[in-house]
């Protein structure tokens, strides 16, 4: 077999054995709740990445939440 052909079969089973094994690692290295952190982190910016690819709007609709926060600390000022 060539590796293309093992590749097109196999590609989950790889990826997902190569991405158990670099967790393992961060565990071994950094501590349980280190990693999570990082699969955390990892996952938000998966996340942010894949809305940008697929251009879709962005989850916080920073313009309103600028609106609102300025006119409702106006008062202080």
């Amino acid at each position: 077999m060539l590796w293309k052909e093992i590749w097109e079969r196999y590609a989950g089973r790889i990826t997902g054995t190569a991405f158990g094994a670099v967790l393992g690692l961060i565990y071994l290295i950094s501590g349980f709740w280190d990693m999570l952190f990082f699969a955390l982190v990892v996952f938000i910016g998966y996340t942010l990445g894949k809305r940008k690819d697929a251009a879709l709007p962005s989850l916080f609709q920073w313009e309103e939440w600028a609106s609102k926060l300025s006119g409702r600390w106006r008062p202080f000022k």
